[in-house]
């Protein structure tokens, strides 16, 4: 309860001045201040790295930010508009879920020891460079996360919370999770107009991305970056855009502006991926040219921005743009998920688009029935997202090309942008004409969740019915068409009962993740000898360590150290740090003991044999 508490509190001083300038800008949104906020994280760890200080400069940064926001805002202009009363049960909600969260923490593992490595060098060093964060110290700057936007957020509540960056990695989500319920609300209440749907929104999102896989599903990991950017910028940036296509106010176009520059800093892929559906909105919605034109400008100059900066680091990556022989190796890797006739033409596996579960396989059936409500904005967004991605990812030219700009990697994730929560709310909305609706929505999730409760294990092995994937393909693609012909009829939507229709629906969706609420990583795989562990705490800081993949893996995120080699899958394959040749010379070293390889990677400290050791040089 005790580390719950200081991780809320350093949690809301690390939001605070993004809060005070949203206040200040007359802005009420939670999406208003996250944007803000991490604008303000940006600023402080560009000084840090500047003038190569420490984490504390950070903290003065954010204070001195905060001050001046505040002074600002006393003289300001007053928050526009009013929240929702819908606002303040979302934010219960979000609360007791991040409590319900913090009991399926378990352990760090995966991507997670990656992160937390990270995290460790920006809280325990001083003189901090960009550099300073890599895993490797001969090594080079990882195209994902060039920038430690995120990390610096978890490194900030570890630092102001005094408590280990490992407590921050395992249990920050349950403080995240109100904020994120929060944007996935304020995102439907944008599009949509009305709470009632926002809160059919939040209820989808909630069944796609936190009961369907169980263990918490996605927002267990909500401190690591991808998570971050999906669960929070994604939904902020699309309440933005449409927040700002109805109000017209200059504030929220700077706010939509700054939330995709921190979306392409935190995950760049996922900030194009997140602009196509925005951008085929834009031109279905083409008589609304003038205010898309503004909204998309904003999100694409920051995003293209970044893009640039990385740009020379994605072109070292072995994955972009890869020869043949690595594209035939990569086409096999993701054979499961992929459908393969040759190296020049494949897609993804229709089955892939459902594999979230119930709400999904719903949503995608449910596409189509936008067209009934074209006079709409939520309409155009539906139906022009859905389309184009399911274009991307179906269609074999379109794909291979897809691919060769973001990496087979990457290019299959672009799927899970579809805007599966937003049709899913609409399509409930124009049905519930009848209260009958209501038991129905309670008895389709209860067969949906049975037939197709979800494929969340690493490679495609049942995901959801293909017929439901190219009925949303086809019968979108034709509704786009005629939208034309419903643009004159006016459709009634029933918000207040598509809310209550879809909490039913997730309902068998939830207790399904709750029979399955115990954590994902229950064992640590990683786990050191304890009194190797208690060593590794007090290795000199910046010290290189060579050992196994694993082990190297593992010390990274203990300590703040640098290392020889780790397990390929976790680290950037860039020209600089030559994953694959980095652990054949560490498989050698282990094997014969050659002084000249840990020489080579200027290795002060070594582990092998069960013994760590200081190595002479």
């Amino acid at each position: 309860m005790t580390d719950y508490l200081r991780l809320g509190i350093a949690t809301l001083l690390v939001l605070a001045p993004g809060r005070l300038v949203a206040h200040a800008l007359g802005q009420r949104s939670s999406s208003a201040t996250l944007a803000w906020g991490t604008a303000a994280i940006f600023v402080a760890w560009t000084v840090v790295f500047v003038v190569h200080g420490t984490i504390w400069l950070a903290v003065g940064v954010l204070a001195a930010i905060g001050v001046v926001a505040a002074v600002a805002g006393a003289r300001g202009p007053r928050a526009f508009g009013r929240r929702p009363a819908a606002h303040g049960l979302v934010l219960l909600g979000g609360i007791v879920l991040g409590i319900l969260l913090w009991h399926v923490a378990g352990v760090v593992g995966g991507d997670g020891l990656f992160h937390l490595a990270r995290v460790r060098k920006l809280v325990d060093l001083g003189d901090l460079h960009l550099r300073t964060v890599d895993e490797f110290k001969d090594g080079g700057l990882h195209p994902g996360y060039a920038f430690p936007l995120w990390h610096g957020f978890d490194a900030l509540v570890a630092k102001i919370s005094g408590l280990d960056p490992y407590v921050v990695i395992d249990h920050e989500a349950a403080l995240l999770a109100p904020l994120a319920c929060l944007v996935a609300f304020e995102a439907g209440l944008a599009v949509f107009g009305t709470a009632g749907a926002g809160l059919a929104t939040l209820a989808g999102s909630l069944g796609l991305y936190l009961f369907a896989q169980g263990h918490g599903g996605s927002f267990a990991t909500l401190p690591l970056p991808a998570t971050a950017a999906k669960q929070l910028f994604v939904p902020a940036g699309v309440a933005l855009f449409f927040g700002y296509a109805e109000t017209r106010r200059r504030a929220t176009l700077a706010a939509l502006a700054v939330t995709f520059g921190a979306l392409a800093l935190v995950h760049a892929t996922y900030a194009m991926f997140a602009l196509l559906p925005l951008a085929a909105y834009a031109i279905v919605r083409l008589r609304e040219w003038r205010t898309s034109a503004a909204a998309l400008a904003a999100a694409i100059v920051p995003t293209g921005l970044v893009l640039l900066w990385i740009k020379p680091l994605v072109d070292e990556t072995l994955t972009h743009n890869p020869t043949g022989s690595n594209l035939a190796a990569q086409l096999q890797h993701y054979a499961l998920d992929l459908q393969v006739w040759s190296v020049h033409r494949f897609r993804v596996q229709p089955a892939l688009i459902g594999r979230s579960g119930a709400v999904a396989v719903a949503a995608l059936a449910l596409v189509p029935l936008a067209a009934f409500a074209a006079r709409r904005r939520w309409s155009a967004y539906v139906l022009a997202g859905a389309v184009s991605l399911l274009a991307l990812e179906l269609v074999p030219t379109l794909y291979v090309h897809f691919s060769k700009l973001f990496s087979l990697s990457q290019s299959r994730r672009a799927a899970g942008f579809i805007p599966f929560a937003f049709a899913f709310a609409g399509g409930l909305s124009l049905l519930a004409r009848t209260w009958l609706v209501v038991p129905g929505a309670l008895a389709a999730g209860i067969v949906l969740q049975h037939e197709w409760p979800g494929d969340f294990v690493y490679g495609l092995r049942h995901g959801g019915p293909p017929a439901v994937t190219w009925w949303a393909f086809g019968g979108g693609a034709a509704a786009l068409v005629a939208m034309p012909f419903f643009r004159k009829r006016v459709v009634r939507e029933w918000p207040g009962r598509a809310a209550l229709a879809a909490a039913l629906f997730v309902v068998p969706v939830a207790v399904h993740g709750f029979r399955d609420w115990t954590p994902f990583y229950p064992v640590d795989e990683f786990a050191l000898p304890p009194a190797v562990a208690a060593a590794v705490k007090k290795l000199p800081p910046r010290a290189v360590v060579i050992a196994s993949p694993r082990a190297s893996y593992r010390i990274a995120a203990d300590a703040p150290v640098y290392v020889v080699d780790a397990p390929p899958v976790h680290v950037a394959n860039t020209r600089a740090n030559r994953p694959y040749v980095r652990v054949q010379d560490v498989t050698r070293w282990l094997r014969t003991n050659d002084p000249a390889i840990p020489r080579k990677y200027g290795a002060t400290w070594a582990y092998r044999g069960g013994r760590l050791y200081r190595l002479n040089r």
